[in-house]
């Protein structure tokens, strides 16, 4: 059993144990037969859905899921809902061609209509990343409320109380859940969030960029600007430096998930780590034991945060 998890490339295996059986594998010469696996355990495809081909999340996503399927020896078959007239018919097709199970993101994952569709197949769902894990039902995902949270508190702590808050796609659990954070944050700290400057940005950079338009626009700009996720906080980033403005002397810039732009963006973004591949990972095997005969509905896998400082955050101006 041991040695099966080891190969299937199951998390909860000590590091001496694990590296023991690779030590025994290598002499060996042990390669897993696909093929033979996937009869013996009765997994054969998993669908996997994504929704935004343009998000910097996507590559982890992704290669978390492929590394993962390696590994286990399954096979992914991969979707793009934007590719179809609607998301329900990108489901379909995965169902068409007959997956065990089905891997669903924002804002699928909180569809209603999708995850009954699925039921009624016959065909098991995992909601990655969703704000709203079912009952019952296997979801990957991060405590969205806590990350916006500790984003507001930092930028508090550094002396800010002009904070404005860039949202995402409102039909996305996540976007709902981080503007609530950044809300209760603020209230806690006795401050009234100022409306004009929050702005929607969709999650997109291009929705970036238009927000921030906004907000450095006004004729009192906010200190601090925190932005749902890390596209939108390099757009925010980018229209900054184009007004002349210096970050983070001029202005913060805080972002969340910490995806590869945090890091190609000058200066680097403060943001909060969301594990992305990590999480995709997890996905894909309790997409695999959904998709086995007589199996059980799974678990929630909650991943953790951290708060990632760089330099786009200071205090303000004085």
């Amino acid at each position: 059993m041991t040695a099966s998890r080891v190969v299937n490339g199951y998390p909860h295996v000590r590091p001496a144990v694990r590296e023991k059986v690779e030590e025994a594998i290598k002499a060996l010469g042990y390669r897993p037969n696909s093929l033979a696996r996937a009869t013996r355990t009765g997994v054969s495809q998993i669908g996997m859905l994504y929704s935004n081909a343009s998000s910097s999340n996507l590559s982890n996503y992704l290669m978390g899921a492929f590394r993962q399927a390696s590994l286990s020896g399954c096979q992914l078959l991969i979707e793009p809902s934007q590719a179809h007239p609607t998301p329900a018919q990108a489901v379909q097709k995965l169902v068409d061609a007959g997956v065990g199970a089905v891997i669903l993101p924002p804002p699928l994952c909180d569809d209603v209509a999708i995850l009954e569709s699925l039921e009624k197949a016959g065909v098991g769902a995992v909601s990655f990343a969703t704000a709203r894990p079912r009952e019952g039902a296997p979801a990957v995902f991060i405590d969205d409320f806590e990350g916006a949270r500790m984003m507001t508190q930092h930028l508090l702590d550094l002396g800010h109380v002009d904070i404005a808050f860039v949202r995402g796609d409102p039909a996305h659990s996540t976007a709902q859940l981080r503007e609530k954070g950044f809300r209760e944050t603020m209230a806690a700290a006795g401050l009234v969030v100022d409306e004009t400057y929050v702005a929607d940005g969709g999650f997109s950079y291009r929705g970036g960029l238009d927000a921030a338009r906004h907000l450095l626009g006004l004729r009192r700009r906010p200190s601090a600007i925190f932005a749902a996720n890390d596209d939108m906080a390099a757009a925010i980033s980018a229209v900054a430096h184009g007004l002349g403005l210096s970050i983070p002397a001029d202005l913060s810039i805080a972002g969340f998930d910490d995806t590869s732009v945090a890091t190609t963006v000058w200066p680097e973004l403060t943001t909060i780590r969301q594990p992305i591949a990590d999480m995709a990972a997890s996905a894909v095997l309790l997409a695999m034991d959904l998709a086995r005969p007589s199996a059980e509905p799974g678990g929630h896998v909650q991943a953790q945060l951290q708060l990632i400082e760089r330099a786009s955050t200071a205090p303000p101006p004085a």
